[in-house]
C-alpha cells in the first residue's frame, strides 16, 4: 500500500468520494472489521467496483489488485491523504442555533479537528459554555487563533456579515473556511473555502422527491 501524495493533481469528485469510503468504513459492522472487497464497499455506497479501484489506483491502490482490502490499512491510508492523521485546531463563530448544534457535533476528534473556541456578538450568548467551551466575543478571535494556531474557521453567521467574518479569519491567519451561512464567501487563493448551504440541498431533496413522485404516478 502507498498512501503517498501523487503529483498530478486529483479531481475534487475523487476526494469526495475518498471522504465518502472513509465514513462508510468506519461505520462497517462486525463482520467487516478486517477486510472488505472493492464490491463490497462499492455495494455500501451504490458506485461501481471499478470505480473504488480507480479511485485507489491514483494513491498506489492500497495492496495487491485481486485482494481484498484490510480494513484498517485503508482507513490509515484514506485518513493521511484526507490529512486527519494530524489533529487541527478549529473556532466557530457565531453560536445561534446551527453554531451550537455544529458545536456540539460529537465526531470531530475522531476526524483530527479540536474545538478551541466559540464566538460571538450576541450579549445574551456570551459567556454560555458548550463543550466546556465559552463563548467569547468576536473581538478575542486575534488572541485566540494566535494562542492556539489555529488552522480553521467555522462560520455560523447570518448572511449579512459572513463576508466580514471571513475577512476577519483570514487576517489573523486562517487558512481554511467552513462557510455555513447563506451567503458565498471569497478569500485569497491561498485560504481553502468550502461553502456549506443547506438551502441547496434541501432544494435538491424537493426535486427528487417531486421527480419521483411523478416517476410512480406514470407507472
Amino acid at each position: 500500500m502507498s498512501d503517498k501524495q501523487p503529483k498530478k493533481k486529483i479531481p475534487q469528485m475523487t476526494i469526495s468520494r475518498l471522504a465518502r469510503y472513509l465514513n462508510c468504513l468506519s461505520l462497517l459492522p462486525e463482520e467487516y472489521d478486517k477486510e472488505i472487497s472493492s464490491k463490497e464497499l462499492a455495494a455500501r455506497i451504490d458506485l461501481k467496483p471499478t470505480q473504488v479501484r480507480q479511485d485507489f489506483h491514483h494513491f498506489g491502490g492500497f495492496g495487491q489488485a485481486g485482494y481484498r482490502y484490510k480494513v484498517e490499512d485503508l482507513i490509515i491510508g484514506l485518513e493521511r491523504i484526507l490529512g486527519l492523521d494530524n489533529l487541527q485546531n478549529m473556532i466557530i463563530v457565531g453560536v445561534g442555533h446551527l453554531g451550537q448544534a455544529v458545536a456540539n457535533y460529537r465526531k470531530f476528534e475522531r476526524l483530527g479537528l479540536n474545538l478551541v473556541g466559540l464566538f460571538d456578538i450576541n450579549p445574551r450568548l456570551i459567556g454560555l459554555t458548550i463543550r466546556d467551551i465559552r463563548v467569547r466575543d468576536i473581538d478575542d478571535i486575534p488572541e485566540v487563533i494566535k494562542e492556539h494556531k489555529v488552522s480553521i474557521g467555522i462560520i455560523t453567521t447570518p448572511a449579512d456579515v459572513a463576508q466580514e467574518t471571513a475577512n476577519l479569519m483570514v487576517i489573523n491567519g486562517i487558512k481554511a473556511i467552513w462557510n455555513f451561512s447563506p451567503k458565498n464567501i471569497s478569500a485569497p487563493h491561498n485560504v481553502v473555502i468550502q461553502n456549506e448551504h443547506l438551502s441547496v440541498g434541501l432544494m435538491t431533496l424537493s426535486y427528487k422527491l417531486k421527480t419521483a413522485t411523478e416517476e410512480y404516478n406514470t407507472k
